[in-house]
């Protein structure tokens, strides 16, 4: 039988230290690449796409970066 060693305190001050929660719904949405960029899927591409071009539909299947104004509001939601 293992015993819960309880909430984590910071030692310097004898306060609680709250857990770092990934946030669920960005994890699913972006995937992590090498050199901390980040990977998301494009907008636009799930439906009324008959008044769109056979390329226009073909480009939004591919995936993109995220941009580096909205880099570190992601690896937050990321913990990372």
């Amino acid at each position: 039988m293992t015993l819960d060693p309880g909430p984590v305190t910071d030692h310097t001050k004898g306060s609680v230290v709250p857990k770092v929660k990934t946030h669920k719904n960005a994890a699913k949405r972006f995937k992590i690449k090498g050199g901390g960029r980040v990977k998301r899927r494009k907008a636009f591409a799930t439906h009324l796409l008959t008044g769109r071009s056979t390329k226009r539909k073909r480009h939004l299947r591919q995936g993109t970066a995220v941009n580096h104004a909205d880099l570190g509001r992601v690896k937050r939601m990321l913990t990372l």
